[in-house]
């Protein structure tokens, strides 16, 4: 085959170059949709800068299933390189489809590693990722055993033979195992009878000779089945007279308990052997309360591939049920339950209700005016009373007088930090990490969890003892309950801190059994973020996802949940969480980044999208028409959105408006959000200047997005500190990578994920209070502050009650107002409210305004907002219904008025 530029056969790269002929066309178009081609034994990814609307990147790199979703920027294999105008490809060896894999999942990534959505009509799109080869069905031998003389195949897309000895059994070791029969079921479903009784712990191979086709023999026929409603963890009865621990592992074929007096104490004062029960459960009772006992495992079994049982790893591992572990890494102690905070007077509030702060307890607390004790920890995040240096309001009553009504606190769970000895070490004195105040500890966000019943030690008010950190946390939710606000967490129970950076950890499940806990493939584990947890096939993971949600609901009384790239989750599981849980716990969670199984994203089953959401999703289509999408911006014109000025987003923001997107059902289907923890802060995206909001921001567009995401239907979610213009612009624009010592690689990210900077995540209390006349201020914080505080009033007023629907709107309960102009945009809410937009960078009108019946009062423009005394504008603050007027509008400007 001919060789073209840097590689490319010459054939592709005409097809690619050549607009003129039929059949050019029709290669270029679907090469260029898909995202992919195959010729030969050649696979190649090909990059549309038109398909993305993305202008030219600097680079293109392609990551998915096939990577293991390494992130990796720099690797040269994987980099595409440009091939005519707007297009890039890049060619790679692919015989038998043995590199990338039929249905492999891959998505694209430019310039300092941002990821791009498929686009629209990309028709091999599946769950927001890219499909290789995805009308394929490739050859195909999966195995499962069911019982010791029964292994039920699956054989597709070759001829099927049965003649045993055309097959091959071997267990682990190696060593052959005779096949008795084969008999064939469907087409495709065949029963393997062994001649010999297997051992269903042990791991065996099962491989069609001629085709060379091998495969580990499953257990998902065995562990679909295996459940047990036995509590679990380290159990104290009611009245204190005996303490059990049962922990759940069905293959190990032996484990031992091990209690201590004290954290520090290399020697158990007692080991005992614990009795496996016929579920999988190892238990062991003591007649005494063993409250403050300190303990931990170790779990024996066969040392076949795959298994990290104490034979092969002699490692010590904690109870994945503790309430109480010490940093992730030491003993877990036993606790009694905890008394949990009293109930929200008048309930929980229903979901169409619901305005949440969401916020990360340690960037909140770092600057409040509090002792060292307290910085950082969970009592300082509801102490009373805290004023700045310009004697406002900060911390807890920050958000009182804010108004919102649903706190959605990051994660609480005990999660991974790498260890302070080794952090410290490598980076005391590293300018880099000093600059960004993550030279003394491995700070996280927490989207890394180790123990799930567990509150991480490290909020804990400092010089309490381990354990006290529960009925801290218990007092912070009556707290806000106390006020009327609800609370609720995030959790990550799609992956945890077992597999992060590279480094592989024996906490708790890869050593109870990673084939149980895990989706793996080759034993090893997958996943974009270390390991995938499995639901599916799996009733004691799926039960472990229901007992953490009912013990914090139970132990302390919050009220619901952010689940974490939720769409990892099989759909089954939160349909059955959803149940369990009741109809007045508040969820909502993200639905991006598939599983790495091919079987989870083949099955319709498990895996689930927008459409067929099981839960309220984060609706990123709103979120990118009223803002911009989440990509670094690098155009004020195109990426920020229709609050920025794009005129090509108006369409998708009346959709956003009205929860009209293809996948939203009803306003609940969604909820809608500007920006969270992992995007860049609103206040960077509409920076004045070098996209860094410390140093002013376009406050004008800045309250048009907010005004867009108010005036919507439906739940919404705030990012803490938005309202106060919270920027992280002290992070850098690129990723840097940092090494321990011990070897441990330490990304970070830069704005567009702040997960381990501290300084740029701060609360900086006093700008609170701040206008634009302070000398020391780039910005009018405080009429920043009381502009959203207005938008959250109207919401939860009586007047409020427009945006508070649950089932589908008719078409006219928004009454559009067009002008030739689609840079304006007016609207009238349910015939209440009228709101008119100018997004255009010069002033304009909205000719001859027929206001409906009634008398209209002005509650909004750009000074305020305040639907109970209106804002003074003149001419426009009262206007009698039935008149036509000539409302002129100054450039990025807004004017709402309320009917009375």
């Amino acid at each position: 085959m001919n060789q073209g530029l840097s590689g490319i056969p010459f054939s592709f790269l005409l097809t690619l170059l050549t607009f003129t002929g039929v059949i050019a066309q029709t290669f270029q178009n679907e090469a260029l949709e898909q995202g992919y081609w195959q010729e030969g034994d050649t696979a190649y990814f090909v990059f549309s800068e038109k398909h993305y609307q993305i202008g030219t990147p600097e680079q293109v790199v392609v990551t998915g299933s096939f990577r293991n979703w390494d992130g990796d920027m720099s690797d040269i294999q994987w980099q595409l390189k440009p091939v005519s105008k707007q297009t890039w490809a890049l060619p790679l060896a692919n015989p038998n489809l043995l590199k990338i894999p039929a249905r492999a999942e891959f998505k694209f990534r430019i310039n300092d590693g941002q990821w791009l959505e498929p686009p629209q009509l990309a028709p091999n799109q599946n769950g927001g990722n890219l499909v290789f080869m995805h009308d394929v069905v490739p050859p195909s031998l999966k195995a499962e055993l069911r019982r010791p003389r029964t292994i039920w195949a699956e054989i597709d897309g070759q001829e099927r033979s049965l003649n045993p000895k055309d097959y091959k059994l071997t267990d682990g070791q190696g060593q052959e195992i005779a096949i008795a029969s084969i008999l064939p079921n469907t087409r495709t479903q065949t029963l393997i009878t062994p001649a010999d009784s297997l051992d269903l712990r042990r791991v065996y191979f099962l491989e069609i000779r001629e085709t060379g086709l091998k495969t580990h023999c499953s257990y998902d026929g065995w562990f679909r089945d295996v459940y047990s409603n036995k509590t679990l963890g380290a159990e104290i009865d009611p009245k204190g007279r005996t303490t059990s621990f049962r922990v759940f592992a069905p293959r190990a074929t032996g484990m031992k308990l091990y209690l201590y007096r004290s954290a520090g104490d290399q020697e158990a004062y007692k080991v005992v052997q614990m009795q496996r029960d016929k579920d999988g459960v190892w238990e062991a009772i003591f007649q005494e309360n063993l409250k403050g006992v300190y303990y931990d495992f170790t779990v024996h079994g066969p040392k076949d591939p795959g298994n990290f049982f104490y034979e092969t790893h002699p490692v010590h591992i904690s109870d994945p049920y503790a309430r109480v572990s010490l940093d992730s890494w030491g003993k877990c102690r036993v606790w009694e339950k905890t008394k949990p905070a009293p109930p929200l007077e008048g309930g929980r509030p229903p979901m169409e209700s619901v305005i949440a702060y969401e916020v990360h307890l340690q960037d909140f607390t770092n600057q409040l005016p509090v002792s060292d004790d307290l910085k950082g920890t969970i009592p300082a995040m509801v102490m009373p009373g805290l004023k700045n240096q310009q004697g406002k309001p900060v911390g807890f009553d920050h958000l009182l007088e804010l108004g919102i009504n649903v706190v959605h606190l990051m994660p609480m769970q005990e999660f991974l930090h790498w260890p302070d000895e080794d952090w410290k070490a490598s980076f005391g004195q590293d300018p880099f990490m000093v600059k960004h105040e993550i030279n003394q500890e491995n700070y996280q966000w927490g989207y890394r969890t180790t123990h799930a019943f567990a509150v991480e030690s490290r909020f804990a008010q400092k010089g309490t003892e381990p354990g006290a950190q529960r009925d801290q946390f218990r007092d912070l939710v009556a707290a806000f309950h106390e006020k009327g606000i609800a609370v609720i967490i995030d959790i990550v129970p799609n992956h945890t801190g077992e597999n992060m950076d590279g480094q592989e950890v024996l906490f708790n499940f890869n050593a109870l059994d990673k084939q149980y806990y895990y989706r793996t493939r080759n034993f090893e584990h997958i996943g974009a973020f270390g390991n995938e947890v499995k639901t599916e096939n799996r009733p004691m993971v799926q039960r472990w996802l229901i007992d953490q949600c009912r013990h914090w609901i139970e132990e302390f009384g919050i009220d619901g949940f952010r689940i974490d790239l939720a769409g990892q989750i099989d759909q089954q599981t939160l349909i059955a969480l959803r149940k369990a849980l009741g109809e007045d716990i508040i969820i909502y969670g993200e639905p991006w980044i598939g599983s790495n199984d091919p079987a989870y994203e083949a099955n319709s089953d498990w895996d689930w999208y927008k459409a067929d959401a099981p839960i309220t999703f984060f609706q990123d289509d709103a979120r990118n028409a009223f803002k911009g999408p989440v990509s670094n911006p690098s155009d004020k014109r195109t990426d920020r959105g229709y609050a920025g000025g794009d005129p090509t987003q108006k369409e998708k923001a009346k959709l956003g408006l009205i929860n009209g997107f293809p996948e939203d059902k009803t306003p609940l289907s969604g909820i809608n959000y500007l920006d969270i923890h992992d995007n860049w802060a609103l206040a960077d995206r509409f920076a004045r200047v070098n996209w860094d909001g410390r140093y002013g921001v376009d406050e004008d567009r800045f309250k048009i997005a907010a005004l867009l995401l108010f005036t919507s239907q439906g739940p919404i979610v705030l990012h803490g500190g938005t309202e106060i213009m919270r920027s992280k612009g002290l992070a850098e624009l690129k990723e840097t990578l940092k090494e321990t010592q011990k070897g441990i690689k330490v990304y970070l990210h830069g704005k567009r994920d702040t997960y381990n900077m501290r300084a740029a995540n701060q609360f900086v209390w006093d700008n609170v209070g701040l206008s634009s006349q302070s000398p020391e201020s780039y910005a009018d914080y405080d009429n920043m502050f009381r502009f959203w505080q207005g938008l959250i009033h109207l919401r939860r007023s009586e007047a409020g009650a427009i945006f508070r629907n649950t089932e589908a709107l008719p078409s006219t309960y928004y009454q559009w107002i067009e002008t030739e102009n689609p840079r304006q945009l007016g609207y009238i809410i349910h015939d209440k409210l009228m709101v008119l937009l100018n997004v255009d960078e010069k002033p304009n009108t909205f000719p001859a305004l027929a206001f409906p019946e009634g008398n209209w009062r002005l509650i909004g423009n750009n000074t305020a907002v305040n639907h109970t005394l209106g804002v003074s504008d003149g001419t426009w603050s009262e206007l009698p219904g039935g008149d036509a007027y000539d409302i002129p509008l100054a450039p990025a400007s807004f004017k709402m008025w309320i009917k009375e």
